[in-house]
């Protein structure tokens, strides 16, 4: 019987799966899509919806819920201040995978996971960022 077996365990300890989700988490908020393997990404989306609808709530406890679950203050603030209000009127669906092929070494299948109405220049800015203050400290 496999009563009970709701979610794929990816060949992970519970602390090792912990520690992935919320580095997961936090890039897909940061970057607002990113690739990753299929199972992975399949994994991440509940997870994903999850924070997204506390951050619909907004309030101090919801805060500290989101905040318990990713790594960095900067993605549950992101998550608050920008994600939130932007689904506000959206009922569930926030993010979607898109197969993507095949990694070349091994041959996973690879998907894109990315949020519905996704700020295109999000990807990147913060390398973009960091590299024009190490250009301007380097002057």
């Amino acid at each position: 019987m496999r009563h009970a077996r709701g979610y794929r365990r990816l060949n992970r300890t519970h602390e090792h799966r912990k520690a992935l989700w919320a580095n997961m988490a936090g890039s897909l908020i940061e970057h607002e899509q990113i690739k990753t393997t299929l199972p992975k990404a399949k994994e991440l989306r509940p997870i994903i919806e999850k924070l997204i609808t506390l951050a619909k709530r907004g309030d101090l406890h919801a805060r500290r819920q989101a905040a318990s679950k990713l790594k960095e203050d900067q993605y549950v603030a992101k998550l608050f201040e920008i994600l939130g209000p932007r689904y506000k009127d959206r009922q569930g669906g926030y993010v979607r995978v898109l197969k993507a092929g095949f990694r070349y070494g091994d041959m996973a299948p690879m998907a894109i996971i990315e949020f519905v109405d996704r700020d295109r220049d999000a990807k990147g800015a913060g390398d973009k960022a960091r590299l024009a203050a190490a250009e301007a400290a380097g002057e």
